[in-house]
């Protein structure tokens, strides 16, 4: 996927407003070997003159990851760094993330992308463990960064958590219950964190399909045939674009006045 935050700089976020002081966004993606909307994201960060750390469940995604935002802004190179943690294991999953969490410091923001290989298995198929494990990145993880990433936050409504689920979550398709589950869960999680760290803001992005490289290890043919039939079944009439999506994490980042909201990007697929 080509890069294009230079050559398009869509968004009015004010480098001031975001790094007033020494900011830093934990970027959690353990979407190994994919560039994604996390990596769209802390692009847009560092565009916008925070202080970045990601992290991955695989040291190289990290580090590949780090060495392509350096060369894409050689200034900035600084401000970025990584960390390797695997969020997808119940017995380490939250002792890892307070170590990641110890490791970053003082934080202003927190941004979960985190996704791994959605568990499509039938209800009358599943088992209770490989259920659990369905959620553990995805509704586990962000649970962990409920009770542990306050630590880390400045008690005010400059600081913000943000979570993502998907569009499934509003409209669930058939087959899909297990991961409509953890995908709906976080709905209501999202909303009672928001009570509960109060005024520490807590929200969530539903993104629809977006044109990641996610997609990078299907044939062309193919692939194209899935963002046709995306593209036929939306109102705008096209993919989701990570330079687009990445907009709605920069908003709710930006504005101390939103909390407890679900934020849709999806083209205008759930009308259809």
């Amino acid at each position: 996927m080509a890069r294009s935050w230079q050559a398009r700089k869509p968004w009015s976020l004010e480098a001031r407003q975001v790094s007033r002081r020494r900011t830093e966004h934990v970027i959690m993606d353990t979407t190994d070997d994919v560039v994604g909307i996390g990596f769209g994201v802390a692009e847009a960060l560092i565009e916008s003159g925070a202080q970045v750390v990601i992290s991955s469940s695989s040291q190289a995604r990290v580090d590949k990851a780090v060495a392509e935002v350096q060369k894409a802004y050689p200034k900035s190179g600084k401000n970025i760094s990584g960390y390797a943690y695997d969020m997808g294991t119940q017995s380490t999953l939250e002792s890892n993330v307070a170590e990641l969490l110890e490791k970053c410091g003082q934080l202003d923001h927190i941004v979960w992308t985190a996704g791994d290989n959605l568990a499509t298995i039938p209800i009358a198929e599943v088992s209770l463990d490989q259920a659990i494990k369905a959620g553990m990145v995805r509704y586990y993880g962000p649970m962990m960064i409920g009770k542990h990433g306050p630590k880390y936050l400045k008690k005010s409504p400059e600081s913000s958590i943000t979570f993502t689920t998907g569009s499934v979550s509003q409209k669930p398709l058939p087959g899909w219950a297990v991961v409509n589950g953890s995908a709906t869960g976080l709905h209501g999680l999202t909303r009672g964190l928001a009570l509960d760290l109060k005024p520490i803001r807590v929200n969530l992005i539903s993104p629809g399909a977006v044109e990641t490289d996610l997609w990078a290890g299907m044939p062309q043919d193919a692939r194209q045939a899935h963002f046709k039939s995306f593209e036929e079944h939306s109102l705008t009439g096209k993919m989701g674009q990570v330079v687009d999506v990445a907009e709605s994490y920069l908003y709710v980042i930006k504005d101390r006045n939103v909390t407890g909201s679900i934020i849709s990007t999806n083209s205008g697929a759930l009308l259809l």
